[in-house]
């Protein structure tokens, strides 16, 4: 990794709202107590088991987080984006990542000294509650991932798929022209083959359009019929 290091070249405070908030001296500790290192495209940044000696920032880029359930098969949880933190459970006792992270693009992440982190934590509670706020997003996502793993047919699990990847939350990324139709299969925890069968049927029926790797959704209305169906 060390040809990746970029060490404290850039200051928090100015990629993420979130650190706005601290007093200045509060940010000379974070910006003292992290590294920069940059990943390219593909790169794995941690594996799930590995051990985890710090909380890691998205500086910039994309990232795919999966959980690896078997020896051939993944299971994809999320997206992270700029201002996003990962493994974020180490700050509470987390000593290995339950999950892997690789960058889908070229990106930059912060690794931030989880006693320095949590120590802000303690100290500032309108930083901690944004934080928490982001944290409660993604608990939904993944409840919502159970949920369609349990109840749903693999049309309304790959409907949930297509949903959460063309939703607000990635408006200024264009994320399918990152993943691989494997990547959007196992996203919706389908088999590939299974899930281009039905983006084909998906395009034939009017609810996206394909170009390439991209998919547009042109009706999101019958794309959420199909999801709350199952």
């Amino acid at each position: 990794m060390e040809k990746h290091n970029q060490n404290n070249t850039v200051d928090l405070e100015n990629t993420s709202a979130c650190f706005q908030s601290l007093e200045a001296e509060d940010l000379q500790i974070i910006n003292k107590n992290k590294t920069q290192l940059s990943f390219f495209k593909d790169e794995t940044i941690f594996k799930q088991g590995a051990f985890a000696t710090h909380v890691l920032f998205v500086n910039k880029g994309l990232v795919r987080i999966y959980l690896q359930t078997d020896t051939n098969k993944q299971v994809n949880i999320r997206l992270a984006k700029q201002g996003d933190f990962l493994a974020f459970s180490s700050v509470f006792g987390k000593n290995t990542y339950l999950y892997s992270a690789i960058s889908l693009k070229d990106s930059t992440i912060c690794m931030i000294d989880k006693e320095a982190l949590k120590k802000l934590l303690i100290k500032n509670p309108g930083f901690a509650m944004q934080i928490n706020s982001k944290n409660c997003h993604n608990e939904d996502r993944y409840l919502n991932i159970i949920h369609n793993i349990s109840h749903k047919q693999m049309r309304g699990k790959l409907a949930s798929a297509l949903i959460y990847l063309s939703s607000n939350e990635f408006k200024d990324e264009n994320v399918f022209e990152y993943l691989t139709r494997q990547n959007i299969a196992d996203f919706a925890s389908i088999s590939v083959e299974s899930a281009v069968k039905f983006i084909k049927e998906f395009e034939k029926e009017g609810m996206l359009k394909l170009e390439g790797k991209n998919i547009q959704i042109t009706n999101i209305n019958k794309l959420q019929n199909i999801e709350l169906r199952g």
